[in-house]
């Protein structure tokens, strides 16, 4: 059993993969700027969090974890303070905390700024885009976490299928409940510390797909 900090915990994906990591026997916090959209779950504790708070009131709430993921978006809104500075705060608070695990969910090809205008889906949300760009450079070469940071294609509500593909492929979206599978099942998957995943629709088992990094 691990204690997880959800940042973003009242989201879609956040809420999905808090019941996945209930299930695994974890004990989740979900931090969210309106607690009271968490999913009410035992061993969930809903907690106010606003990315838009002093570095010094996130560290003190984002302590005594052994993971904390962050899933936190602003669906455009309020790129900067939320996907971009909201995200690099999470990480401060972290290593601040001596917390190890973090996993950040991200955006497909956010690394690859030539992608973006050539993938319609993609050039749509190019802000958002550039937030997630610097926060997972920050995440990447600012920190000395235990980083997993996962990649999704568009995000779709269609049922689960438990089947995806990592990396480069012709699929260009990915049920939320597979994304949120996905990112429970990196908590205790060492293969995937400093890996950047690109996941999408597929055929092979999460599991072994996460079996499979190198």
């Amino acid at each position: 059993m691990k204690k997880v900090f959800v940042v973003g915990g009242s989201g879609r994906v956040a809420t999905a993969l808090i019941k996945d990591l209930v299930k695994q026997g974890n004990q989740v916090t979900a931090g969210a700027r309106h607690p009271e959209k968490v999913v009410k779950l035992d061993n969930v504790t809903a907690v106010k969090l606003d990315l838009h708070d002093s570095q010094a009131a996130i560290n003190q709430l984002i302590n005594g974890y052994d993971a904390v993921y962050f899933t936190a978006g602003s669906r455009g809104h309020d790129v900067l303070q939320t996907d971009a500075m909201g995200a690099v705060k999470s990480m401060i608070a972290a290593e601040t905390n001596h917390i190890q695990r973090y996993i950040m969910l991200s955006s497909m090809y956010a690394l690859q700024p030539e992608k973006w205008a050539q993938i319609p889906a993609l050039a749509s949300i190019m802000d958002y885009n550039i937030a997630k760009f610097f926060a997972d450079n920050y995440l990447i070469s600012n920190t000395k976490l235990d980083y997993t940071i996962v990649q999704p294609a568009t995000l779709t509500e269609e049922t689960g299928t438990n089947m995806i593909s990592v990396g480069e492929n012709k699929d260009t979206d990915i049920p939320i409940s597979d994304v949120a599978n996905f990112l429970a099942n990196c908590l205790t998957a060492d293969n995937t510390i400093g890996k950047v995943l690109m996941i999408r629709k597929g055929e092979t088992p999460i599991n072994e797909a996460i079996n499979a990094v190198k």
